[in-house]
């Protein structure tokens, strides 16, 4: 019996450690499972994450093209309502006369030959009066009646010229002497006498063209003209350190009285250009002067080469071609829209 039970005992520890050996060999199994798996894990993980990075990358990129495409092109979009809405208008560029000038300032005076003081040819009483201070007449009307004092004969007193009258000294039943009984002015025809100071006076010819820019009234209002007279004749001011370059101003159209000021420029040089362009439409972006160019709803900033210029037209030497359209108003806005989204980009 001793035997038998040792060998039962024998058999059973030896089962009890094949049991423990597979199971430990099956907890090495799994474990060494979960390692692979934790292993690919961690690769797929790191993969995505660099497939993550390399599309931000991409995008921010595409960003930083975009961003500095818009900087070389220095260009902005305003579709056409609002650009109408902030009063952007165009015009073409062409070619054109220009024409350098001097700035002078003077007065509206009365034409000496367009003013008369009417007097009675004999003295005597006074019959009748036609008219008074403000009345327009016309050469030939009957003023007044005069019955002489020596003849005792009735005559007529005429207006010598057209115009309005601004002085009436006439009363039915007065005695004439030798006073004026009206005084006639016609405004057609006014002077303008620009004061020419000696600097200017050597540039300064009669003949010359004038461009009287604007009249200022008593209250400060101007009034813009833009009409082109010559000048007729220089003549010494008396007792000033200028002289006066006169010009024959019409004033049928304008009404306008003696004694307002006026502005004008003389014109000193005059030649034509190929093309030119508006003063008020240049800009300045970075470095570089130029004009915005319409391309439908875009407009692209065009630097330019800039050459002679008068008043309101600079002429251009490059940049542009004949016929192009430029933003000739409030340019300006697209400046300030272009550097407000470089600004942003920046920050």
């Amino acid at each position: 019996m001793k035997p038998i039970i040792f060998l039962s005992l024998l058999l059973a520890s030896w089962l009890i450690q094949v049991q423990v050996f597979a199971t430990d060999a099956n907890v090495n199994d799994h474990a060494h499972s979960d390692h692979v798996h934790g292993k690919d894990d961690a690769t797929h993980v790191k993969q995505v994450h660099s497939k993550a990075e390399n599309q931000v990358e991409h995008v921010n990129h595409g960003e930083h093209s975009d961003a500095s495409g818009h900087v070389e092109e220095k260009s902005t979009r305003i579709d056409e309502r609002m650009s109408a809405e902030v009063g952007i208008k165009t015009t073409r560029a062409v070619d054109r006369v220009l024409r350098q000038s001097i700035v002078v300032y003077g007065s509206l005076t009365t034409d000496p030959g367009q003013l008369s003081h009417v007097r009675a040819r004999y003295s005597g009483l006074i019959k009748s009066v036609r008219y008074t201070v403000g009345d327009i007449v016309e050469q030939g009307d009957l003023l007044v009646e005069v019955e002489s004092n020596e003849s005792l004969n009735t005559y007529p007193v005429r207006a010598p010229i057209s115009g309005t009258i601004i002085q009436r000294h006439a009363n039915t039943g007065e005695v004439t002497q030798d006073q004026v009984l009206f005084s006639i002015a016609n405004f057609d025809t006014l002077w303008a006498e620009f004061r020419i100071y000696p600097s200017q006076q050597s540039l300064v010819k009669a003949g010359q063209s004038v461009l009287v820019d604007k009249v200022t009234d008593q209250f400060g209002d101007s009034v813009s003209q833009e009409t082109q007279y010559l000048i007729q004749h220089i003549i010494p001011a008396l007792d000033k350190p200028y002289q006066l370059a006169r010009v024959a101003f019409d004033n049928r159209a304008r009404g306008l009285s003696p004694g307002l000021l006026i502005e004008g420029h003389i014109v000193v040089g005059e030649f034509r250009v190929n093309l030119v362009v508006e003063k008020v439409a240049i800009q300045t972006l970075g470095e570089q002067q130029g004009v915005f160019v319409k391309n439908d709803t875009e407009y692209v900033f065009a630097p330019l080469r800039l050459g002679r210029a008068d008043d309101r037209y600079v002429e251009v030497l490059s940049g542009l071609k004949p016929g192009q359209s430029y933003v000739s108003e409030n340019s300006y806005l697209l400046k300030a829209d272009i550097e407000k989204s470089e600004a942003e980009h920046e920050h």
